[in-house]
């Protein structure tokens, strides 16, 4: 008898679970998946920041920068901060200000009783930068086309304050290189979709875009200073509404940068990543963690609903009525972000995606980071 309740208390769960689900994808992404991109060229012309904090990365900037400075686009300059390299980051730099008149170059010098941190490089960024509106990305990152300046600067009309744009990592082989496009495809659908249904709570700085004003007006990252990282996601959190965040998704306004190909430099990435979640505004919090667990107790569930055998060919059919939904829901959403690929991996991906972000959610909020890198 405790066995049969046992079971069916595991089923009833799984049913419970499978239909929060199937909320998330439908009432959630479904947004994302009928926005329009249009292929029209942006006729925009205000004047434009683009925003580089860089340390000790002399082969990033000798590789990337010169397709940022290079950019199709008639007012912007490029204002990168070399925060306190001990590479030929400063050699590099100087090269390229004689041959590229758009480029500023800021410079930190380290102090030892003066600890500074990525935050600290972009405030003076900011302050150098001449223009109203920023654009910002980081040194190992490369646009996917001459026209990322002004697909972006596009969107700042009427009131929009904010614009998010999409990161992808480059392909390669490997298992690695496979998990984090889809861990970072998946949270771009979040984010994307979320200022979609006016409810924005992140960004990612590789591509990412915002006023001066709007920095200057939030007192920039100063509630959040004391923490490594959340130059980007922090800083939306707390700043972007219903009515000042816009998405800019065209593939020409892409920036692409390579993936982690060791487990250990993934982990220290994503340590610090993750450890700045619990500082989301709580209805945030909630939202993502309980996607999170709904997500990862479904396929748990799932298999224990198959373990214990009770009925196992209705939980295989909700496991594949909800693969379907994805499909259907996440088609359209791939295509516009060049992921196809991926799409028919769903059931694997999507299990070690929940358990990937599970496990670097706890590492984020129980292990300390002491280095932004």
């Amino acid at each position: 008898m405790l066995e049969t309740y046992i079971r069916l208390t595991l089923f009833v769960l799984f049913l419970l679970v499978f239909i929060i689900q199937l909320y998330y994808l439908i009432s959630n992404y479904k947004s994302l998946s009928a926005y329009e991109v249009t292929d029209e060229q942006p006729d925009v012309k205000i004047p434009v920041s683009v925003v580089i904090s860089a340390r000790n990365e002399a082969k990033n900037l000798t590789e990337n920068l010169p397709y940022i400075l290079e950019q199709d686009y008639p007012d912007f300059e490029v204002v990168v901060v070399n925060d306190c390299s001990y590479d030929n980051s400063d050699e590099v730099l100087e090269a390229m200000q004689k041959q590229y008149p758009r480029l500023k170059v800021v410079t930190i010098t380290e102090h030892e009783r003066f600890k500074t941190g990525k935050k600290f490089a972009l405030t003076l960024g900011i302050k150098a930068a001449k223009n109203e509106h920023l654009l910002f990305t980081d040194a190992d990152c490369k646009p996917a086309s001459k026209h990322w300046i002004s697909r972006m600067a596009s969107r700042f009309t009427g009131k929009i304050q904010i614009v998010l744009g999409y990161s992808p990592y480059y392909k390669t082989t490997g298992f690695l290189n496979a998990i984090i496009r889809f861990e970072t495809l998946r949270t771009a659908i979040s984010y994307l979709s979320a200022a979609l249904n006016g409810n924005p709570y992140m960004g990612v700085g590789r591509n990412l875009a915002y006023t001066k004003t709007l920095f200057f007006a939030n007192k920039g990252f100063a509630s959040h200073m004391h923490v490594l990282s959340g130059d980007d996601d922090l800083f939306v959190n707390q700043n972007a509404t219903s009515t000042n965040t816009d998405i800019e998704i065209h593939p020409d306004s892409f920036v692409y940068t390579e993936a982690k190909s060791s487990f250990k430099s993934l982990y220290r990435q994503k340590k610090r990543h993750m450890g700045v979640g619990k500082i989301y505004k709580p209805a945030h919090q909630r939202m993502i963690s309980f996607e999170v667990l709904s997500g990862l107790l479904f396929y748990l569930l799932f298999i224990c609903c198959l373990a214990y055998y009770f009925e196992p060919l209705l939980a295989l059919g909700l496991f594949v009525f909800r693969w379907i939904v994805q499909i259907l829901v996440f088609r359209k959403t791939f295509k516009k972000l060049n992921a196809m690929s991926q799409i028919w991996y769903l059931p694997f991906l999507d299990f070690v995606y929940y358990i990937y972000i599970s496990f670097f959610g706890l590492v984020g909020t129980f292990v300390k980071t002491t280095q932004w890198k």
